[in-house]
């Protein structure tokens, strides 16, 4: 079953493209991330998927609905946390996530919710008392607590220091394990990797390139580079068979490093050619 189908997708601005006939599926239960630079067309093709803005073009349909006509059911099977959100300032992280419960039919437990986003020593603090990262940490909370089919993931980790972001990761695996389809957008690139199942990156409102963080780009075929030292100084050789390589190396030979390129050398190289 597909969460999220799109054809030509097509949206302008005065006349100026922002998104320039996208197609993309994203299966139920995955974990689909969207990469590019800022301006390249992400945050409007989201928009779009959410409801929140329409197209010029093409056809899309989200949970089996488009998204331009559904109704309120819909949109209580889908989660959405966006890159910046007003707050009431005065509430209690309780009181906040508690009263945004009351929108779905079936919400999560609060409780379970705020300690998931680990915000359970926080619970009954103000949000206006809440450190940046912290205050993130809400938005993600509300934007499950309805236990959605479908979340949309914008930034999330924005703000976020190290240890909460690997507490995060760990939260959405979690979802992910019970079935719940995520469409992330970042720009932090190990957090696509560690957590897309399947990744797309967009410039200049087209689809560059999509497929696993593995193969993206050609990823998995790209040439490895074989670097050493030994007496006549430092090499380095790109070769599509690094291990024939090695093994011809001379037994003094050290400080050998064999590498691929990473994906933010793939994802550079795309997002250049794109633009």
């Amino acid at each position: 079953m597909r969460h999220i189908e799109i054809a030509d997708l097509i949206k302008s601005y005065r006349g100026r493209p922002a998104v320039a006939g996208i197609d993309l599926t994203v299966d139920a239960g995955e974990v689909f991330a969207l990469l590019g630079p800022n301006g390249a067309g992400k945050t409007t093709t989201v928009e779009i998927l959410e409801g929140h803005r329409h197209r010029d073009g093409g056809a899309v349909r989200v949970l089996g609905e488009d998204p331009a006509t559904a109704g309120r059911r819909w949109r209580a099977r889908i989660g959405i946390v966006l890159q910046t959100a007003t707050d009431a300032a005065e509430l209690s992280v309780r009181e906040t996530v508690r009263h945004f419960a009351g929108y779905y039919p079936a919400p999560r437990d609060p409780d379970e919710v705020i300690a998931a986003v680990g915000l359970g020593d926080k619970a009954d603090a103000r949000l206006r008392t809440l450190s940046g990262g912290q205050r993130r940490r809400v938005d993600v909370a509300l934007g499950i607590i309805g236990r959605p089919e479908l979340v949309f993931l914008d930034e999330p980790t924005t703000g976020f220091d190290p240890e909460a972001r690997r507490q995060f990761w760990t939260l959405i695996r979690s979802l992910a394990a019970d079935g719940t389809t995520i469409l992330l957008t970042t720009h932090y690139l190990d957090e696509a990797e560690a957590l897309a199942s399947r990744l797309a990156v967009i410039a200049a409102g087209r689809i560059v390139a999509e497929g696993t963080p593995a193969t993206l780009g050609g990823r998995a075929q790209a040439q490895a580079t074989v670097s050493w030292r030994d007496a006549g100084g430092f090499h380095e050789v790109r070769t599509d068979d690094p291990g024939a390589v090695v093994a011809q190396l001379p037994p003094g030979a050290a400080e050998l490093s064999v590498t691929r390129p990473s994906l933010e050398d793939v994802y550079l190289s795309l997002i250049g050619a794109g633009a």
